[in-house]
């Protein structure tokens, strides 16, 4: 961290309990309070596995593996995997790069067939109704959801975890309609509880822990009414208290939680607070909800999301100077763009502030 704050920044190493927007102050562990003319909120997201019933012990114990808290324990666990029912699912509630998860499945089923582990089934199980929301990337995954034989389930919200038996518990999310499910293999793995509960036993289970807005946002009047960050959706002003702006994964924007969101972000809030600091008009309202996801498909493959609030497809036209013409379809220069494009972009353009 200290490699990446500006010399000329105060860096308080300290964490924040409660936020008085009426008196201009921050109140911290040790510090106590903080005075400011301006804030900007960017606490991103903190992790809640206990939303989910025998999560926390499933990942002390070892028996859920996780990128979002030890990606070197799923590798071992994907290496080690001799078959059976291999499950990915994901939370209800907005995460961090919400196509972790789906990316992680393709890896694995892709590591699977390579090395002929022949009797492993791979399950997707979302909440969601659809497997992107981007008709162009969607059209994509569902090719590569059929060339991997991945069982893919929407509406399967997980809500239990029996860490003893290895079965993971799903309600059905989908509204006024049956739900129909078909018996997958001759152990019987995947049973109905009831027709809105559905339990699946695995031998291999990868979640993305459930996520929210740490706790000093949450219970804050600068929360709407679902607990996130209540900033004006294109210029990142705070809707009550126009000193303050938020930006990131804890601000309330419908899109994707990305460093690609906040690269677009934060020039338009930049724009706009120094307008304010000079007692102009905050006018800037472009961010446009712009985020991008690089949903890597297997080794060597990739497609490039990048969207807006309406679900646009919209691609970089940089991309064409990379010879990539139709980045919504699997190219290995995409994936030399994620392995080694965007790590430097990130430590030596994004963090520093500098044009991309």
């Amino acid at each position: 961290m200290a490699a990446v704050i500006p010399k000329n920044v105060v860096w308080i190493k300290d964490a924040v309990t409660l936020l008085s927007p009426e008196e201009n102050t921050v109140h911290t562990n040790k510090s106590h309070k903080i005075t400011y003319d301006f804030l900007v909120v960017a606490s991103g997201l903190v992790m809640e596995p206990s939303m989910i019933e025998g999560l926390e012990e499933a990942i002390d114990k070892g028996v859920v593996c996780s990128n979002y808290t030890n990606p070197e324990h799923t590798w071992d666990v994907i290496k080690n995997f001799k078959g059976g029912n291999a499950v990915f699912t994901q939370p209800t509630t907005p995460i961090k790069c919400g196509g972790a998860p789906q990316k992680i499945a393709y890896l694995a089923a892709d590591y699977f067939k390579r090395n002929e582990i022949n009797d492993s089934r791979v399950i997707f199980a979302t909440p969601g109704s659809v497997i992107f929301g981007v008709q162009p990337i969607r059209n994509t995954l569902m090719k590569v959801i059929n060339r991997y034989g991945i069982h893919f389930k929407p509406f399967y919200s997980p809500f239990k975890i029996d860490v003893q038996q290895k079965i993971i518990y799903f309600k059905n999310t989908a509204k006024d309609e049956n739900e129909c499910i078909v018996t997958e293999n001759k152990n019987n793995s995947e049973s109905i509880i009831s027709n809105k509960v559905t339990a699946i036993s695995f031998d291999m289970l990868h979640i993305a822990p459930p996520q929210a807005v740490p706790k000093f946002i949450r219970n804050s009047i600068l929360a709407n009414e679902n607990g996130w960050l209540d900033v004006h959706h294109n210029s990142l002003q705070h809707n009550m208290y126009k000193n303050i702006f938020g930006v990131g994964d804890v601000a309330a924007l419908p899109t994707a939680k990305t460093d690609a969101a906040i690269r677009k972000q934060v020039p338009v809030l930049v724009d706009n607070l120094l307008k304010l600091l000079n007692e102009k008009k905050v006018d800037n309202m472009t961010y446009d909800g712009y985020s991008s996801c690089p949903l890597v498909t297997g080794y060597g493959k990739m497609t490039l999301a990048e969207f807006d609030y309406k679900g646009n497809f919209t691609p970089d036209p940089k991309l064409k100077q990379m010879l990539i013409f139709d980045s919504d379809k699997e190219h290995w220069r995409l994936w030399m763009l994620k392995k080694y494009g965007l790590p430097y972009l990130y430590w030596n353009k994004m963090l520093k502030g500098k044009d991309v």
